[in-house]
């Protein structure tokens, strides 16, 4: 299993009433599966009564498998009344899988179980709304809802607080969707009852905001039925759908946008994108690329360098080591037909100089998961260079799960399995091209793909990696969670102990490796990963390509973090989610909008995460290309203060995020988290915040704009800027 998941528990407890909803503390509890369960006559007098407060792990023994809920609760006849005679229970999240039942009648369910055709799938990030028929509801009696959970990695159960009963709304009867066609969108409009309304449409000019095409039309759909609409939709071009019930104040609405680029082309003359400083411990292998766009071939040089170190003025490839210590300034130049450039850089020589600033580069798992091999790492590294992302920063080329040879040497050894006959050669060759060397292991017996693991072994795995020439170690708790939970510690120290192990045969070794702790944010990774000598840890669990995904992993997760990034030892919500994704054969297109991208990547930049691609390299586009490499985007992320984001203000669907830069000026994203576009006032944005700047930069176009105007934030879009100095 390639992620594991972070949930709380399942509960009981006090009841609310408030205006058109009750609330729901808690409930009852048992661990085990039996379907008489469900039924409302059951006695569960004896099952343990839990709060929403409590995690599955803190209720019982951890074991993956099976638990129920069962929750009295008296619903009052007043809920009933309204346009439409119906009450929805809203859970909240549950984590993995569920089924539940109200008064033994079934009411829904979201994933599967492992008895169910097909077998296992999780929905642990869906929120269950379930519609409930309102001739199944004992009116001012109580009722009981039954819940099944299946639940497969650390912790399971409910969370996201209390459930809920309400009087549903629009929204909970109906889904409004633009979905992707050829040439165009369709508009899905799916419904459980019966809707006669108005759908307006209005398709605009992404760049420009100019109105094109506006219409307005009748629409009926039945109960549990879908109508389809299809519109066309050129490049750059956004398409607003609304519907309107007259039975219902609200509205539902849909936007969406072909791609758009913003990004302004890189000058034919050299310009460098690269970090400003590069660390490196005295005596290890140097390894660094300099960074610059512009028309090739391009020769380079270099001012100040130490002794020990050389440039291939070729390829721009630094090498060699440097035995003594300092900070050294350097001078690098790249010249080309078009013209020549310079750029200052400061090479970093200390013992703790790893991971200066946030690592860029390619992850193979999102594209290749278990079919990765030496071939496609190779060509996947060629890509990097010829579709010219490495003349942008990005270096970093790792190999996740499934290297590893079933079997170890007999003197204990791992090896790589056939896909990989050459390891040590893998590593020169991205070692000679300027690009680092990633791979994947983690503390348990067996990786989350089933293939060796570390555990007993982590001193000879760490003489193997570096014989290898490895730079990079993501160390995946995964195939550790049976040694932990076969324990009873549960502290911080249990969290701790694996990576401080092989934290110590890392150090020993003569080459850097930068140390990436991925365990998904549990035991608080963030309060302790520096301690353990990590450069990175996760802070939240494996990341998906849908807008809800990307919304907990980074506006839920990340604030009130920013205390514990610096140089050298950096927050990671995961990998990058844009071009295609989805493993080998199944790879599509991102299901994020294009402004959910410019959001995410903007976001990414603030966080100072790491920026590892995840898509195949060889078959990024032009919009993908724009988004990984606009030189300024990344110069925020690579800032050398190394401060990370913190988030400002928190209102009506916005949220903006600030951090201050080494220059004396700020970055801000001001993100709109709402399904339609919205307009801000950028001055009012920033007042918000305590900022009055003179001068502001748009950082996706690369352009000044002025601080009294309003500017429309499409949905889930956002506004990136610079703000310059007083």
């Amino acid at each position: 299993m390639k992620r594991l998941l972070i949930c709380f528990g399942l509960f009981l407890g006090t009841l609310t009433l408030m205006a058109q909803e009750l609330s729901i503390e808690g409930g009852r509890f048992r661990k085990g599966d039996d379907p008489a369960w469900s039924a409302p006559a059951f006695d569960d007098s004896s099952w343990q009564e839990v709060t929403f407060n409590q995690s599955w792990e803190e209720l019982v023994d951890y074991a993956n498998g099976y638990g129920w809920y069962r929750i009295h609760v008296v619903i009052p006849s007043s809920l009933k009344k309204g346009v439409v005679e119906a009450i929805m229970l809203d859970l909240g999240a549950i984590d993995d899988s569920d089924q539940t039942w109200l008064n033994g009648h079934p009411v829904g369910k979201d994933g599967t179980f492992p008895e169910d055709p097909g077998g296992y799938s999780s929905e642990w990030g869906r929120r269950r709304h379930y519609i409930v028929d309102p001739s199944w509801v004992r009116w001012d009696r109580e009722n009981i809802i039954a819940v099944r959970v299946y639940n497969y990695g650390d912790p399971g159960g409910f969370y996201r607080g209390a459930a809920k009963i309400t009087k549903p709304s629009l929204k909970d009867f109906a889904k409004l969707s633009l979905l992707s066609e050829e040439g165009g969108y369709k508009a899905v409009l799916t419904t459980s009852v019966k809707t006669t309304g108005t759908l307006q449409v209005t398709v605009s000019d992404v760049m420009t905001g100019a109105t094109e095409v506006a219409k307005t039309q009748k629409v009926t759909v039945p109960a549990w039925k879908e109508k389809l609409l299809s519109y066309a939709l050129a490049p750059q071009k956004r398409i607003s759908v609304t519907y309107s019930d007259p039975r219902f104040p609200e509205e539902l609405k849909a936007e969406v946008c072909s791609p758009y680029i913003l990004t302004p082309p890189a000058p034919a003359t050299p310009r460098y994108n690269g970090p400003l400083v590069f660390g490196v411990r005295p005596g290890s292998p140097v390894i660094f690329r300099l960074a610059f766009s512009g028309e090739k071939p391009m020769q380079y040089a270099v001012e100040g360098l130490p002794e020990g170190v050389v440039l291939d003025p070729d390829k721009g490839v630094l090498s060699g080591s440097c035995a003594v210590e300092g900070d050294y300034p350097l001078v690098f130049t790249a010249t080309n037909a078009k013209g020549s450039t310079s750029a200052r850089f400061t090479l970093c020589v200390g013992e703790d100089k790893i991971g200066l600033t946030p690592p860029m580069g390619w992850n193979s798992w999102n594209c290749w998961a278990l079919s990765v091999s030496q071939e496609k790492v190779m060509a996947s590294a060629a890509a990097l260079i010829n579709r010219g992302l490495a003349d942008y920063g990005y270096c970093y080329m790792n190999i996740d799960d499934a290297w590893e040879a079933e079997f170890r040497t007999p003197e204990g050894r791992i090896a790589a399995n056939e896909k990989f006959p050459d390891m040590k050669a893998l590593g020169d060759y991205l070692h000679a091209n300027g690009l680092k060397f990633g791979i994947y292991s983690s503390p348990g017996d067996h990786t989350c793909g089933g293939y060796l693991g570390s555990l007993d072994h982590e001193q000879l795995d760490a003489e193997v990696w570096n014989e290898w020439g490895v730079d990079y170690l993501k160390y995946d708790w995964c195939g550790y969670s049976k040694v932990f939970d076969a324990g009873r510690d549960k502290s911080e120290a249990a969290y701790i102990r694996p990576y401080l192990k092989m934290q110590q045969y890392l150090r020993e070794q003569p080459r850097d490796i930068f140390y990436s702790l991925c365990q998904y944010g549990w035991g608080k990774v963030w309060e302790w990963g520096a301690f353990v000598d990590a450069n990175s840890w996760r802070t939240s669990h494996d990341i998906q390509d849908t807008w809800e995904s990307l919304y907990v992993t980074g506006f839920e997760r990340q604030p009130g973090l920013h205390p514990y990034a610096g140089p050298g030892h950096w927050n990671d919500p995961d990998m990058l989610i844009v071009g295609k994704v989805g493993w080998s054969s199944s790879l599509h297109d991102s299901r994020l909008t294009p402004d959910e991208q410019y959001t995410h990547i903007s976001l990414w930049s603030l966080l100072a995460a790491n920026m590892l691609i995840g898509c195949p390299i060889d078959l990024i586009d032009d919009f993908t290309f724009n988004l990984l490499c606009n030189n300024e985007v990344n110069a925020v992320n690579q800032d050398i203060l190394g401060h990370q984001a913190h988030q400002d203000v928190v209102e009506d669907g916005m949220q903006i995020w600030s951090r201050d830069l080494y220059d004396g000026t700020n970055a801000v994203g001001i993100f709109n988290l709402n399904g339609t576009t919205v307009p801000v006032s950028l001055a009012g944005a920033l007042a918000k915040i305590g900022l009055q700047a003179r001068t502001v930069r748009d950082l996706w176009r690369q352009q000044d704009i002025p601080t009294d105007a309003i500017y429309q934030i499409p949905p889930h879009g956002v506004l990136y800027i610079k703000t310059g100095k007083e």
